[in-house]
This record gives C-alpha cells, sequence and structure tokens, in this order.
C-alpha cells in the first residue's frame, strides 16, 4: 500500500510538474517582460506538497476518470494557490520572507515584481482552462465558475481580509476561524476536489461530496498549520514559526491550546474519512487524508 501509494504520488506531482513547464514556457518566447516570468517561475518552481493538482488528479482518478485528461485544472489550482501566498507574504500582508525554504518572492526579486508574479498568476489558471482541448465547453465554463468563486470576495481574497481584521482582536471565536479557514484555506482545496470530480463527468451527488470533503480537510489541514506554527521546525517547514504569535493572531492553538487543536483537526480528519466511504476507488485518498493530518511541514 505505501509503495502504491508513493508511486501513484510520484507520477502525479511529475505530470504536474511537466505541465506546468509546459504552460509556462510558452510564455518566455518572444517577450520583454522576463523579469516577471521569472518571478513567477521562481515561486511555481519553489517545491511545495502539491496537495491542491493532487487532489485534481485523485478525485478524478476515484470517480472513474483519466486523470491524464485533468492537467489544465491541476495546474491551475496550483497557480492560483501560489498567487496567493505571493500576495500573503508582502510586507502589506504577513511580512515572511521566508517560503518553502527559499526567499519569498519580494524578497528575491522586489515587493512591485512580487505584486505583479502574483496578478499574472491569478490570471493565468483561466487562459489554461478557456484555451485546453481536453476539456469540453461546458466542463470549462463549470471550472471557471467555480474557481473564480473560490478565489473572490467569498473565497480566498475574502478569508484573507478575515484574517487581517482578526489581528490584535481579543475576541475572535470559534465561529470566527472556521468562516476564515473555509474561505482562505477550504475554498480552494473543494474546488481541487470538485474540478477533479467534474474531469470525471461525475453526477452532482459526488462532487457536492467531494467538496464537503474537501472543507473537512482544509480545516483539519489549517489547524495542523496552527500547531507546526508552534511547535514546527523552522529547516524543516521551510517558513519561519512563531509569527502567528508575533502578529497577535488569533488561531484554534491559541484558543484553545495544541492538545485540543490537535483533537479538532482528528474529528475533521475523521470526518473528512468518513465522507471517502461513499467513493469505490478511495485507497488513495484515504491515505492521503492520513498523512496530511500527521506532516511534519
Amino acid at each position: 500500500m505505501v509503495n502504491d501509494f508513493n508511486e501513484k504520488m510520484q507520477d502525479y506531482n511529475s505530470y504536474t510538474e511537466a505541465n506546468m513547464r509546459r504552460y509556462n514556457n510558452y510564455t518566455y518566447e518572444n517577450r520583454p517582460q522576463r523579469n516577471l516570468l521569472d518571478a513567477m517561475n521562481y515561486s511555481l518552481e519553489a517545491g511545495g506538497k502539491r496537495v491542491r493538482p493532487v487532489l485534481v488528479y485523485a478525485f478524478c482518478e476515484a470517480l472513474g476518470g483519466d486523470y491524464r485528461r485533468a492537467a489544465a485544472p491541476a495546474c491551475a489550482v496550483e497557480m492560483m494557490h501560489t498567487f496567493s501566498l505571493i500576495h500573503d507574504d508582502l510586507p502589506a500582508m504577513d511580512n515572511d520572507d521566508l517560503r518553502r525554504g527559499k526567499p519569498s518572492c519580494h524578497k528575491k526579486f522586489n515587493e512591485a515584481m512580487a505584486i505583479l508574479a502574483g496578478d499574472a498568476l491569478a490570471v493565468l489558471p483561466f487562459e489554461i482552462l478557456a484555451d485546453d482541448e481536453l476539456l469540453t465547453a461546458e466542463q470549462k465554463i463549470l471550472m471557471i465558475s467555480v474557481l473564480a468563486n473560490a478565489v473572490g470576495r467569498d473565497g480566498m481574497i475574502g478569508g484573507q481580509v478575515i484574517d487581517m481584521e482578526n489581528e490584535n482582536r481579543d475576541d475572535v471565536d470559534e465561529e470566527n476561524l472556521r468562516n476564515m479557514y473555509k474561505c482562505k484555506t477550504g475554498q480552494l482545496i473543494a474546488v481541487s476536489c470538485a474540478m477533479g470530480g467534474i474531469c470525471a463527468d461525475a453526477d452532482s451527488d459526488k462532487i457536492r461530496a467531494a467538496i464537503e470533503y474537501g472543507y473537512k480537510l482544509g480545516l483539519a489541514f489549517q489547524i495542523v498549520d496552527d500547531i507546526l506554527d508552534v511547535t514546527g521546525d523552522e529547516e524543516v517547514i521551510g517558513k519561519p514559526v512563531g509569527s502567528d504569535e508575533q502578529e497577535h493572531k488569533t488561531t484554534f492553538v491559541s484558543l484553545y491550546g495544541v492538545e485540543k487543536a490537535q483533537e479538532i483537526a482528528d474529528r475533521m480528519t475523521d470526518e473528512a474519512l468518513e465522507i471517502l466511504e461513499g467513493f469505490d476507488n478511495n485507497e488513495f485518498l484515504r491515505e492521503l487524508t492520513i498523512r496530511l493530518l500527521n506532516r511534519k511541514k
């Protein structure tokens, strides 16, 4: 089982990297804005867990599709995620100098170039989806719609606003945190699962179940991030630790402590695993879910 999981993970990640290069490299031809393209690719190639594209592929296969038809949505969600990381790291936002063990985009280049690289990576996913030859027109329209919703005012960007407004407040409760995590983290994870289902032409009930799984996983994922911000090793996780406390941010750890925060993450993971029982080909997804809960970075 472990070998099967690792082999499939390697296949998925190799496919993502190959297609990411294909989507990006063409933009270098006869373009004067080389510095912008360098900044975009620097952030895309910095590594990371590639959780979102993996979820696209895994749900596509779990619902009877061919993951090789899912390159466009898989790369689209990773580009969108990378856009959010570039902007989150900016001095006006979280002011982080490290990302994935390397200097943040604005430290490697400059603040203006990082803003523009993030902007470009927020737009390119829609171009990739619209131009893809493996998706039907109906699939493209649906994917573009759900991705836009996951990123905009009710998604990642809205979640970042809530996060910023929560700083230095002592009245942030669990409901507020859950809403912020659902927007900032859960929406893009959930839409990654949904896009895999759309690629497989799954029925609406299965896609709704995939979305619900994504929300559960997203909350567990973010709570584990909260825990690692307190207990993690900066060299292992590739970014500064203790930043939440320094920025006076309320997290599940600051509300409840590490032990109870871990219990909530465990419960969300169990609920996500329960949803997966409704999928026939769920072995890889089950293992992935458990590994994300137990990760050290």
